[in-house]
């Protein structure tokens, strides 16, 4: 556990200058905390997400159909993750690695590993960490974070191990005319409920070891049926401003670079971006409809390279392709490597998505 200072002192963190800031949020590097309230996975959040992400597998829609794949209930889409785990993040930057801007923080990478499927009924607790840090002062100032979720069920099961990458500018000089635009587009709301603490964690079940379960293989396609090189069949989805801010209500992220012409200029941008767990679940779409079952996914791993810009007035188009790049015979596991594209600009550096086949 940390322990240095208790990172929910009443420093005036806002007034910090970047280098005290990265100072400070070195300092909290292994710091560890569970979220005080579980999870509960719903039948129309899996629903929900899947429409999200543009996912008809069967699995995320009827029960009957989830139980041919040997599932008592609807299981969640690859990603659903970024529902859950907003509210894990969202702690971590309100209430222990303050002093950065929501606006000015961009995801890099994205590691998700699975040892079950999410479902329906499962009441998920999360234990977060702060795992590295690091500051750059040239040419600009960035901060370099990667956080650490491990999720379990209400049986004590693990399901899902996250290690999200952020970046986020410092000390950006913002003009006040600006500061008073996002103050008039940041979600308001006037209190939140509480929901009180509905998760006990001892020290002893935030020191155990990563979990290392993997998923089985259920239905996926055969292993002896493909080979190395084999390509997918490519595929395009659209996405427009609706898509956007459809998938912001489903996860709840409120960050404006989404929707605010506005604050993107102010940010930098080139125009509003959809988000990376959206472009990263279309491609866990594209995936599962080759592998045929979505239960399959041992680990999926993105590294966003660009953003996608959706116009005001018009849809874009995200293209993806992959290809089986490389198979091992004695576990029956194979990696898919994917390109996702808008226009020219590839938009994932690095994207792999680790399948149990049968």
């Amino acid at each position: 556990m940390f322990s240095g200072s208790d990172p929910n002192d009443d420093a005036q963190v806002d007034k910090l200058t970047p280098d005290e800031l990265a100072e400070r949020t070195a300092g909290l590097v292994g710091y560890r905390y569970t979220v005080d309230d579980y999870y509960e996975v719903g039948r129309e959040e899996v629903r929900k997400l899947a429409t999200a992400v543009q996912d008809a597998h069967p699995t995320h829609w009827s029960e009957a159909a989830a139980g041919e794949y040997g599932h008592d209930t609807l299981i969640a889409s690859p990603t659903f993750v970024s529902v859950f785990g907003i509210t894990a993040q969202r702690f971590l930057f309100e209430e222990v690695v303050q002093g950065y801007d929501l606006w000015q923080i961009m995801q890099t990478d994205q590691r998700l590993i699975y040892h079950q499927p999410m479902k329906v009924g499962d009441r998920l607790i999360c234990d977060v960490s702060l795992e590295s840090f690091r500051h750059i002062s040239q040419p600009e100032n960035l901060d370099m974070l990667v956080s650490k979720n491990v999720i379990w069920n209400q049986h004590d099961e693990p399901v899902m191990t996250t290690y999200t990458s952020l970046v986020a500018r410092t000390g950006v000089e913002v003009d006040p005319a600006v500061v008073d635009s996002l103050d008039h587009v940041m979600m308001k709301v006037d209190a939140f409920g509480d929901p009180g603490k509905t998760v006990e964690r001892t020290v002893a079940d935030q020191d155990r070891p990563d979990p290392i379960a993997s998923p089985g293989a259920g239905r996926a396609i055969d292993f002896d049926s493909l080979t190395v090189g084999q390509e997918i069949v490519p595929k395009s989805f659209l996405l427009t401003r609706g898509n956007l801010a459809n998938y912001a209500g489903v996860v709840g992220d409120p960050n404006p670079i989404h929707f605010s012409d506005e604050v993107v200029k102010a940010a930098g941008l080139d125009g509003v971006v959809a988000h990376g767990m959206q472009t990263m679940g279309l491609g866990a779409t594209y995936v599962t409809e080759f592998i045929g079952d979505p239960a399959a996914f041992c680990e999926y791993n993105v590294r966003f390279t660009s953003p996608v810009y959706v116009p005001a007035d018009d849809y874009t188009t995200v293209d993806f392709t992959g290809k089986v790049r490389s198979l091992d015979p004695e576990t029956r596991k194979g990696t898919i490597a994917l390109v996702a594209k808008q226009g020219d600009r590839k938009i994932f550096g690095r994207a792999n998505v680790v399948v149990q086949f049968n």
